[in-house]
């Protein structure tokens, strides 16, 4: 059958692997030329009849209902029009218009790819994806920069953000608690550009890090040590690198009897305790009024009786307050940081202290970081795709005007593989925290090899 014929018109060519279509699961490829624009043509017209016909009353989140109905005006207005064409034509156009309606158009298939861990859209012609740790090209395509900021619009408007020429930026989330950024003209020069970090449906638990090799047995039963002694921890890394999921996992082993208090700029954190209380924070409106900043959160949440604050992620002067919050009674809270050492880690907190506009001298934000961080854990994103523990570090004290740190465990590349992986080990070094004193007075017992007596190796 041909492509979309009307009755008494010609006919075009047929599509290119036009049996793909029929599986709703495919990607929709783009075709080329005359059979592009014939369908981008029919099918405009036929969304923009069917987005007239239905009922705006209609709610968008019962998706049975609106199917139902989508379904119905959609055949209704192909026997109007005298629309002919093949049953997988039929198919492919429906779904490629539902996706408009309700979902997120063209996104909608890689959404639905548990295997996709990153969405980027480069323009409406350039989409992206990152599968397995590797950046690929894909053939799906928006029809123009418009279709674009539709989609972006259907994302933001729920959460009460806008997108315009006046705000070109935006930060936001989808229901599943992926990350979302898009940036449009006149910022984007290509297009509207659209990231979206996808969170996975079922969240990571401490095992599936250690099946994957991104820590080892022994790192993870350290870990949970720490957090049940209520040891304060902040997770270092690179964009990228898997902080939040980290941070998601750590935050796992919290007893179920405290009381969670979140703070993020996306609600990403999927906690499994029943006591959590959730706070995101929120941007200015379009007069420039009503931003509630990461930073009046944690002063906020600090009256809201927390045994726990978890901050997704600190960036600017809420660093001071949260350094505050731990050493001031919230014992086992946790962050995240932008670091590539612990090191680093250190020189980073004490640089966001101070955009808090106090003029704090050095030695007094570094006493401050010592008192209340014992942990550091240093995330990073290796050259090919895996996401590794690398270090875990203690914060022990101060020498002078230098916080001591030490490294409990490590990870050593020895080289690569003929595939390109990276090959190395999982090791302890021998050193016995400072705190290991306070486990024990919590009957909380590790093995003693745990941290490699002597400096022995263990492997992954």
């Amino acid at each position: 059958m041909s492509l979309l014929k009307r009755i008494g018109g010609t006919a075009p060519a047929e599509i290119p692997n036009s049996s793909s279509a029929s599986r709703p699961d495919a990607p929709m490829r783009s075709t080329a030329g005359r059979d592009e624009e014939t369908f981008n043509e029919i099918k405009a017209r036929v969304q923009n009849r069917l987005i007239g016909e239905l009922d705006p009353k209609v709610d968008l989140r019962d998706k049975a209902k609106v199917r139902k109905q989508v379904e119905e005006a959609f055949n209704s207005i192909l026997d109007s029009e005298s629309i002919v064409m093949s049953r997988a034509e039929r198919a492919k156009l429906f779904e490629s218009i539902e996706a408009d309606i309700i979902g997120l158009g063209p996104l909608e298939q890689l959404l639905s790819d548990d295997d996709i861990s990153e969405i980027m859209v480069n323009g409406p012609k350039r989409i992206y994806i990152e599968r397995k740790g590797k950046l690929i090209r894909t053939d799906i395509t928006f029809v123009n920069d418009d279709h674009v900021l539709r989609i972006i619009d259907r994302i933001v408007a729920p959460l009460g953000r806008r997108i315009d020429e006046s705000s070109p930026m935006v930060d936001a989330r989808l229901q599943d608690g992926s990350r979302v950024n898009a940036v449009i003209r006149p910022l984007a020069l290509n297009g509207p550009t659209l990231t979206i970090r996808k969170f996975r449906k079922n969240p990571l638990s401490i095992d599936d890090l250690v099946r994957f090799g991104s820590m080892s047995r022994e790192m993870a039963d350290f870990l949970e040590a720490c957090v049940k002694a209520r040891l304060n921890i902040v997770v270092a890394g690179g964009t990228g690198s898997g902080k939040t999921t980290l941070l998601n996992v750590l935050s796992s082993f919290i007893p179920e009897d405290e009381r969670i208090i979140t703070v993020e700029n996306a609600a990403e954190l999927q906690l499994i305790q029943d006591h959590v209380v959730t706070l995101e924070s929120r941007p200015p409106n379009v007069e420039g009024r009503g931003e509630v900043s990461i930073r009046d959160l944690v002063i906020n949440c600090l009256r809201m009786r927390p045994e726990r604050i978890v901050v997704g992620e600190c960036r600017g002067g809420e660093t001071l307050d949260m350094l505050q919050a731990m050493n001031t009674g919230h014992d086992g809270s946790m962050t995240t940081i932008h670091a590539n050492t612990p090191r680093d880690g250190i020189g980073r907190i004490e640089t966001m202290c101070l955009m808090a506009g106090m003029d704090l001298p050095a030695r007094a934000i570094r006493e401050q970081v010592v008192s209340a961080v014992q942990i550091f854990v240093q995330q990073s994103r290796l050259q090919d795709g895996s996401r590794r523990v690398t270090q875990i570090t203690e914060v022990s004290g101060m020498e002078g005007d230098v916080v001591v740190l030490q490294d409990i465990f490590v990870f050593e590349q020895t080289g690569l593989d003929e595939r390109g992986k990276i090959v190395g080990q999982l090791r302890a070094t021998g050193v016995r925290p400072k705190f290991i004193e306070k486990f024990e007075s919590l009957n909380i017992f590790l093995p003693s090899h745990i941290f490699g007596a002597g400096g022995d190796r263990f492997g992954m």
